[in-house]
């Protein structure tokens, strides 16, 4: 969830002054805590939380003047994050799918260079695109943004 293009690229191109990972496995490991914390950019602040947690955090009213990165590692948690959460501008989708674990009896279909689902993935992406913020694909600053509605059509 955190790792170079995170740590160098993402957060001085988008300005942020706090990182939240949102993620139930992550929150309950201290190692993987401990690896997310090491590998956050410095000065930045970084937080671990459950994705209950962190939607509790992110709706209070002490984060409004923040400028915060939200992690998540699924469509589904992206989904539920922008159901329940306030004022998230945007989702950017970057590389999701191609090294994720397997998953029996589903393969996924690739959609771009880093994109793959299958067809749940691909039911939850098109239900976040139904939420009205905008999508977009990019998996570092220097590319250039692509409606991810143009790589993943709508239902």
């Amino acid at each position: 969830l955190i790792h170079g293009q995170i740590a160098i690229k993402w957060s001085r191109h988008t300005g942020v002054d706090s990182i939240v990972v949102a993620n139930d496995n992550a929150a309950a490991s201290p190692m993987i805590q401990k690896s997310l914390k090491m590998a956050a950019p410095p000065g930045i602040k970084t937080v671990i939380k459950t994705l209950d947690s962190a939607i509790t955090t992110l709706n209070d009213p002490r984060c409004e003047p923040l400028k915060v990165l939200v992690l998540v590692n699924s469509p589904a948690d992206a989904l539920k994050m922008v159901q329940n959460v306030r004022g998230i501008p945007f989702v950017n989708v970057g590389n999701y799918g191609r090294v994720a674990p397997k998953k029996p009896g589903k393969e996924r279909a690739r959609f771009d260079n880093n994109l793959y689902c299958d067809d749940e993935e691909t039911k939850e992406f098109q239900e976040l695109m139904g939420q009205g913020l905008e999508c977009i694909y990019q998996t570092t600053p220097e590319e250039p943004a692509i409606p991810l509605k143009k790589l993943i059509p709508e239902k």
